[in-house]
């Protein structure tokens, strides 16, 4: 009897540290309470322009191994309610970007700093001047995406697979991203204001910035800055 005790006891205390072993010492390399967005809210369209070339760099993004949304377990239960309530009106979520590596942060800033290299320029920021960047709040050392509980997107059209017309483009830089940018047409208006009023209603708080970009107020890691890779 003893002897079984002793057993038990000793499988205990090695799940026990190999548990402890599994869970990085490194907070910022802790995926543990990430999930796919695809698994939680299977509805989504994803897009991932940081694994492409089709992005402001012109280049894969470090961290960017594979075209997965990422996000925290609690962002994506208000994501999902969302997307079940936009489905309803007949429209599907489609994501750009979620959680984002800080060295995919600190790629942007090595791009930024090289003024030389405008390969998008003509796409992206046509009217701005590349070294003004940083002055200008475009490009930052930290971002509330890699905290884990932000995502960019935008709105499809069911019926037809059609992007809603949002009156700038993903990534653009200029006033025209701004969510309260005025010289819009009506629709471009309406359909910012869609997407806008259904993730404020579900817990997510937008940027006035850049009218797709969201994250959850009550985000769960508001401190932590996370940099393990998508993979």
């Amino acid at each position: 009897m003893k002897k079984l005790i002793f057993t038990l006891l000793a499988m205990v205390l090695l799940t026990a540290c190999e548990r402890t072993a599994a869970k990085p010492t490194d907070p910022t390399q802790d995926r543990s309470d990430f999930v796919e967005v695809t698994e939680a809210v299977p509805d989504v369209i994803l897009e991932i322009r940081y694994y492409s070339t089709y992005n402001f760099v012109g280049a894969r993004i470090d961290g960017y191994e594979r075209p997965l949304a990422l996000i925290t377990r609690e962002a994506a239960k208000s994501l999902r309610e969302v997307s079940d309530e936009l489905k309803a009106k007949g429209y599907r979520l489609k994501i750009w970007d979620a959680y984002r590596p800080q060295r995919a942060v600190n790629h942007f800033i090595r791009w930024a700093e090289d003024v030389q290299d405008t390969t998008m320029k003509a796409i992206f920021y046509p009217m701005v001047d590349k070294s003004q960047l940083f002055e200008q709040g475009y490009i930052y050392a930290r971002s509330s995406h890699s905290r884990g509980s932000t995502v960019d997107l935008t709105l499809v059209e069911e019926a037809t697979g059609k992007e809603l017309d949002m009156g700038s483009p993903f990534d653009w830089f200029g006033v025209e991203s701004h969510p309260d940018y005025r010289p819009l047409t009506y629709m471009q208006s309406t359909n910012r204001l869609i997407l806008r009023d259904a993730m404020l209603r579900h817990g997510f708080e937008g940027l006035d910035s850049e009218w797709w970009h969201f994250t959850l107020a009550n985000e769960p890691y508001p401190d932590t800055y996370f940099d393990f890779p998508i993979h």
